[in-house]
């Protein structure tokens, strides 16, 4: 149950994005529950990976390069669903990073932390 309670807040704050960023686009809440299923798919099985072989350079930026991993992976997320754009990388990693906020904050107030 608290998985697809965490798969609609994660819904929830990706339709939420581009009321915040005209650069980042989502049709309808069907493609943003779409989306942010194959957003989790991809941070589960690709992301790690990314970050095992781009540890050398993770570990000389002091970790910020984490934030193009996860940009890299939001805008290849949106390559691949239909209904939803995003402009550029740039966008995409501010995209990522307010995707990430609005998730955290709704999931810190709906679920309970036991």
């Amino acid at each position: 149950m608290r998985l697809l309670i965490t798969w609609i807040i994660n819904a929830v704050a990706l339709f939420a994005v581009p009321y915040l960023m005209s650069s980042i686009t989502v049709d309808s809440l069907a493609t943003a529950l779409f989306a942010a299923l194959i957003l989790g798919l991809v941070n589960t099985l690709i992301r790690p990976l990314l970050v095992l072989l781009t540890l050398p350079v993770t570990f000389l930026t002091l970790g910020l390069f984490i934030f193009i991993i996860n940009g890299l992976l939001f805008w290849a997320t949106a390559e691949m669903v239909g209904g939803f754009q995003v402009a550029g990388f740039w966008s995409a990693v501010g995209g990522a990073i307010l995707y990430s906020i609005i998730s955290w904050v709704l999931s810190s107030l709906l679920l309970d932390n036991k």
